[in-house]
């Protein structure tokens, strides 16, 4: 009978549970789904992470190149961020060139590394005007199941944490990068933003950490980003219903706990694969 309500009404199914303060999952309308990472699991990647919220999995991977830097940033690297949703993920998505979900999600991670700082630039500079590092991070989704936003960010800064780049000199006689495999440095991580996402049910009760049924139902979605000094990145609202200040404020300092769990997390897997090696 419960199946078929479901299916029949999948609103009207969810608000039953909404009136009682609680999700068809079981979870508390202010609770996160378990989250689980494991860094390293790429062995072809320079950095690599995989982060699994719930249903929803993520794999992030880092590729280093060295590169000629731009003429108008001589003393700058680059970070080039892409998120994919491959139809393997969800039926939602079709085969092809990216969609606008995945476009768009590939956009707000590079505004959060450019608005959090987490690496700067400059770090990847090798010799000025000559020489830096282009950091490729592809985030790609195998499992989707709402929240995907959440999950990249998390991939990445792991991913981040876990990447390590080669010794490089350049010859004095012939001006050529020389690359030593052998020495490696971790990167230098500035910042440790994490994302926290909520939608609201008919324009009234906000939830957060939404499944992909719960985010087809709601009437808004928003992602609030923030480090680990409480500092706002990223508000990132694509359209819906408006959020009063308060509701907003309430999604903010969520946002703040949010970050020191996953932060915890991500020093916890660190330090337990420096350990085993």
């Amino acid at each position: 009978m419960a199946a078929g309500f479901k299916i029949a009404e999948p609103l009207e199914y969810h608000r039953s549970f909404l009136k009682e303060n609680c999700r068809p999952d079981g979870r508390e309308l202010s609770e996160f789904r378990t989250t689980t990472l494991n860094i390293g699991s790429i062995s072809t990647a320079d950095g690599s992470a995989l982060v699994k919220v719930g249903n929803t999995t993520v794999m992030c991977g880092i590729k280093v190149e060295l590169t000629n830097p731009l003429v108008e940033a001589p003393g700058k690297g680059f970070i080039v961020p892409n998120v994919d949703l491959p139809p393997l993920c969800s039926s939602r998505f079709r085969p092809g060139p990216p969609g606008e979900q995945a476009q768009a999600a590939s956009q707000f991670i590079a505004d959060v590394i450019e608005s959090s700082e987490v690496i700067q630039t400059e770090d990847l500079c090798i010799e000025r005007g000559k020489l830096c590092w282009v950091l490729y991070c592809d985030m790609m989704c195998v499992d989707y199941d709402g929240n995907v936003l959440d999950a990249c960010i998390i991939a990445l800064l792991a991913a981040l944490k876990n990447t390590k780049l080669p010794e490089v000199t350049i010859n004095k006689d012939t001006g050529a990068p020389e690359v030593n495999l052998e020495k490696r440095k971790g990167l230098n991580i500035h910042k440790h933003p994490v994302g926290a996402s909520f939608c609201v049910f008919d324009d009234s009760i906000l939830i957060v950490d939404p499944t992909a049924e719960e985010e087809g139902l709601s009437t808004s979605h928003l992602t609030v980003v923030t480090d680990e000094k409480e500092r706002l990145c990223v508000v990132h609202k694509p359209g819906g219903t408006p959020l009063s200040a308060e509701k907003l404020q309430e999604c903010i300092g969520r946002a703040t706990a949010r970050q020191r769990e996953i932060q915890k997390l991500v020093d916890k897997v660190i330090h337990s694969v420096k350990t085993a090696q």
